[in-house]
């Protein structure tokens, strides 16, 4: 006989909407968003919030509806963000780039019942909808202008709000988020409340030195996991505001943090690398304690200019979307271990496994490469709607991420490459973040991104395909010298594109796909 008190599923219950709502009962007065000039506290975005919640509801948005949204880093991203998960309904951020086709697809794919449209991206969010034959919401149209949708701030000035947020189950999906899709469609990678929070709480016990009063900067896009839960999600928790910038630009951003007095960077590497040109060109500097990254390898010369440039230690993670994110980090506080991406979180259990096992995980020897693999309370719930990529990614209880690294004796991962990014050249394994690492340490590299082409003698021939920084120069014959010179002969790309940008994805990753696809049909140039 089943006991349900041994066996169902308990009376506890957990929601991301805590986080906002908490902190503003306790701290009405204390700033939550800047944008510009704009301040925004925690008792009016919370207040904000429950009407925006109030007006889903009038719209029948309830327990377990899935909606989706489109919004840049505005404070309207947290007013519909939170208002949707305290309605106990599901969140479905969308990536801001994405053009009709593929907004249709996540619509569809989500099964979504309503999409929340910030006006900028209209052009493509309204058809999309309209395919889909889902009603569509705005927010951010302008008072006078015309539109044929209804205004999300008009419905909720005339809607009752919410009281208190929903009571859900701790492992209920709280969000819906589409990874980049770089082999075949994107799939819906489904987030639990418990993962998030508990994440947020590792975090701020653990991982990061966060105070109440910092200033966090928050460029990174909300839609994308790392922006959402390390920045906003954690910052709130904690009662700190956020920087708010709609579109990053390196400028712009070092203005902001001067102006607003920036204590925490949290960035992917691309952000670095712009911030410190933008750093060039100014003498004015933010009051830093301390800088996160992740998102991808940052380059170790990277780390060091800009620890010195900032007067700031770089504390680089790991994470993925299907792990809410970050699974391993170099806690701040602690000695950091450039190139690595330090220990694995409290609760999360990293191993390395062979990675030419597909059906099984088996750990290797300690300090040998393999494939990463985790498990704990970070896992998402699947992959939704897809059970046989649910299957493939999770393996004898372990979630098998695509990336090759090692962990030492002291529990210190460092990631070498993805799988699908390495290349085999005569036999041999080539990482791409190694030879990068060395690229970059060029005086006049901006950004270099190194791929395989295939090649009938060798199999795959190492490209790479550089950006310099502004006023400098260089040509692909030294850029070739100066990296065989660091680096084993079978390693250093025989060919160098120069390139005035790298093909980047919303949250700021290259996407050598692109790279390799266009450098593919075009003559090589050496």
């Amino acid at each position: 006989m089943t006991d349900q008190a041994l066996d169902g599923a308990g009376y506890a219950s957990l929601s991301v909407a805590a986080i906002l709502a908490e902190t503003a009962h306790r701290t009405p007065d204390r700033t939550a968003f800047l944008l510009g000039d704009q301040v925004v506290r925690y008792g009016e975005l919370w207040d904000q919030t429950r009407s925006y919640a109030g007006a889903l509801r009038a719209r029948g948005i309830g327990p377990g509806d899935r909606v989706a949204m489109i919004v840049p880093n505005v404070p309207d991203f947290a007013r519909v963000y939170y208002g949707v998960l305290a309605l106990g309904a599901v969140v479905v951020p969308v990536h801001l780039l994405f053009k009709a086709d593929e907004i249709e697809f996540v619509l569809r794919d989500s099964g979504a019942t309503l999409l929340v449209a910030a006006a900028p991206m209209l052009a493509e969010a309204a058809p999309a909808a309209a395919r889909a034959g889902l009603p569509l919401l705005t927010v951010l149209v302008p008072d006078g202008m015309a539109v044929p949708f209804p205004r999300l701030e008009d419905e909720a000035a005339a809607a009752d709000p919410i009281d208190r947020y929903e009571s859900v189950h701790p492992i209920s999906a709280a969000t819906i988020l589409y990874t980049s899709g770089t082999t075949g469609r994107p799939k819906g990678a489904v987030g639990s409340h418990l993962s998030i929070v508990e994440q947020v709480h590792v975090a701020l016990i653990d991982l990061f030195d966060m105070r109440r009063d910092d200033v966090v900067f928050g460029g990174l896009p909300l839609f994308h996991t790392f922006g959402q839960v390390s920045v906003m999600n954690t910052a709130f928790r904690r009662g700190a505001a956020v920087i708010l910038l709609p579109k990053f630009d390196p400028d712009q951003a070092l203005a902001q943090m001067v102006h607003h007095g920036a204590t925490v960077f949290t960035a992917v590497p691309t952000m670095y690398i712009g911030l410190l040109q933008a750093a060039a060109r100014s003498t004015d500097r933010p009051p830093l304690r301390y800088a996160v990254s992740g998102g991808a390898a940052l380059p170790v010369a990277v780390l060091e200019v800009f620890s010195r440039e900032f007067g700031a230690e770089v504390h680089e993670g790991y994470g993925l979307t299907e792990t809410s994110p970050a699974v391993a980090f170099n806690r701040v506080g602690e000695p950091i271990r450039p190139g690595t991406v330090g220990r694995p979180l409290w609760g999360v259990d990293i191993a390395i496994a062979d990675a030419h096992l597909d059906d099984r995980v088996v750990p290797v020897p300690t300090g040998e490469l393999g494939e990463i693999v985790i498990r704990g309370h970070a896992l998402f719930k699947g992959y939704l709607g897809n059970p046989e990529a649910s299957a493939a990614a999770v393996v004898d209880g372990w979630f098998r991420t695509g990336d090759l690294g090692t962990m030492d004796a002291d529990d210190i991962v460092t990631i070498v490459d993805r799988k699908k990014d390495m290349i085999v050249r005569n036999g041999y394994n080539v990482y791409p973040s190694e030879v990068e690492d060395v690229m970059m340490r060029h005086p006049a590299v901006a950004f270099a991104a190194v791929f395989g082409l295939p090649d009938e003698a060798r199999g795959q021939e190492v490209h790479a395909a550089v950006v310099l920084l502004d006023g400098h120069e260089a040509t692909p014959e030294e850029l070739v010298a100066f990296t065989q010179e660091r680096i084993a002969a079978y390693k250093f790309p025989r060919v160098v594109h120069l390139v005035d940008a790298l093909p980047l994805g919303g949250s700021g990753k290259v996407l050598k796909r692109e790279l390799v696809a266009q450098f593919q049909t075009e003559p090589v140039q050496a």
